[in-house]
């Protein structure tokens, strides 16, 4: 078996930029993690892991990339200067977006979403981030770094474009004062932010995730949404989280009914011999891709 070195390990027939519609962009930033780290080794695990993806999606019964064409860029780096670290990634993102593709930006820590966001907004003007967490993520600082992981949904919310934040799965979130509460700033702002909280995933309606978002939708999936049995690969899990089938089930109606603009995948932390969870963000991005272009 021939080795590409892209993502699902694909001919050039199918992961040309030319042909293709959807562009994997790899931006290992890792600056403020706290507890565990590693998130800059994420991309390239989640690369390495998907060329044992099965091709054929026997959920959509097609081989998506022959249909879409998946091109893998070049590994990103970020700014030198620290405040801007954001700033290549959203020159890229804006450049794919100009070019009616589709980008898929692989993280890298959670602040990483805050260039993906700016890349999108000078062509939609008014869209939702739904926002897939363990972490309520809204603190304006921690630890003296406004532009921690902690702060990265505060730090999306403050561009004007975004028109409201819906998170799913969240079930930690601060109230020290010191920092910013996250909870007094989402009980202040609950016209413009929607919690869809773990501990009533059972009672969870899709139908009002949806009525809560506007037509264009950014996705920012921190894979600590899911539960630490299937994603133990993350800096800071918490128990209770989302399986794989509760995130599918939402994800394939949210792409259904709403024109999905840009995706993030974040805080990946690969673990030595434990290959599952990076194999499994890879088919998540896979299934998403198919749900994209059904």
């Amino acid at each position: 078996m021939a080795d590409y070195n892209n993502f699902l390990n694909i001919p050039p027939e199918n992961s040309n930029f030319q042909n293709s519609r959807v562009i994997i962009i790899p931006f290992p930033y890792e600056r403020s993690t706290t507890f565990g780290k590693g998130t800059n080794s994420g991309p390239k695990a989640i690369i390495s892991a998907s060329s044992q993806v099965e091709l054929f999606d026997e959920e959509l019964e097609k081989e998506t990339y022959k249909e879409v064409g998946i091109n893998t860029a070049a590994e990103i780096k970020p700014d030198s200067n620290s405040e801007k670290f954001y700033l290549p990634l959203a020159k890229k993102v804006k450049e794919i977006i100009s070019l009616n593709k589709f980008p898929i930006i692989l993280g890298g820590e959670h602040t990483i979403s805050l260039g993906g966001v700016l890349g999108v907004k000078e062509k939609y003007r008014s869209f939702s981030v739904l926002h897939f967490d363990a972490h309520a993520d809204l603190r304006d600082s921690y630890e003296e770094n406004k532009f921690s992981h902690a702060c990265a949904m505060r730090r999306v919310l403050e561009q004007k474009e975004v028109k409201n934040l819906v998170s799913v799965g969240i079930r930690n979130i601060s109230n020290n004062i010191e920092e910013g509460s996250e909870f007094d700033f989402y009980k202040k702002n609950q016209g413009r932010i929607k919690i869809f909280w773990a501990k009533d995933k059972d009672d969870l309606s899709i139908k009002e995730i949806l009525e809560n978002l506007e037509n264009d939708v950014y996705i920012t999936f921190d894979v600590d949404a899911f539960d630490p049995s299937i994603m133990p690969s993350t800096g800071t899990p918490e128990p209770g989280g989302l399986n794989w089938q509760e995130v599918l089930k939402i994800l394939r109606q949210v792409f259904s009914e709403k024109n999905i603009i840009a995706i993030d995948i974040v805080e990946l932390s690969p673990l030595k011999n434990i290959s599952a969870p990076d194999f499994m963000i890879a088919k998540l991005i896979y299934k998403m891709i198919g749900y994209k272009f059904l």
